[in-house]
């Protein structure tokens, strides 16, 4: 029965995100349904923004991923449809932002971070490194140390 219960959970996770796509909402055409999903997938869902709008169940995302079928039919490519939406919406909508503009920050700030890390790492260690070159103790430091060390025997 246990098993059963998992098998039963697991295959309605699996089947949630199917759920958000209403049946009035898919296209007769498979090749623009495809094409629509995937569009869906990369726009994010303004309403709950960590959705894309594929698999989100809000009003907002269903009405975008009603405009994104109705461009598709009308023959807009899949770049002028994410241009449409990105005009009525922001780039907020897109998962992955274009590379232009002041969205070359957000590309570029990993990489500048790493390079950054990397420049303090090597100045700390080859820093650390002349430190750790110790002299060997003269024989005078040597003969201290071992009267110290007979002193403090018990």
């Amino acid at each position: 029965m246990r098993h059963l219960l998992t098998v039963f959970l697991c295959l309605i996770c699996l089947s949630a995100p199917s759920l958000a796509v209403q049946p009035d909402e898919v296209l007769e055409d498979p090749a623009l349904e495809a094409r629509a999903r995937a569009l869906s997938q990369d726009l994010r869902c303004v309403v709950c923004q960590n959705e894309n709008i594929d698999s989100s169940n809000a009003p907002l995302a269903r009405d975008l991923r009603i405009v994104v079928r109705e461009r598709l039919v009308a023959g807009d490519s899949d770049e002028e449809v994410l241009d449409y939406v990105v005009a009525r919406y922001g780039e907020f909508v897109l998962f992955r932002p274009r590379f232009e503009g002041r969205n070359i920050v957000l590309w570029l700030t990993p990489l500048l971070a790493v390079l950054l890390g990397a420049g303090l790492l090597f100045v700390f260690f080859r820093n650390n490194s002349a430190l750790k070159k110790v002299e060997p103790l003269s024989a005078e430091e040597q003969s201290k140390l071992k009267k110290i060390m007979e002193r403090d025997k018990p």
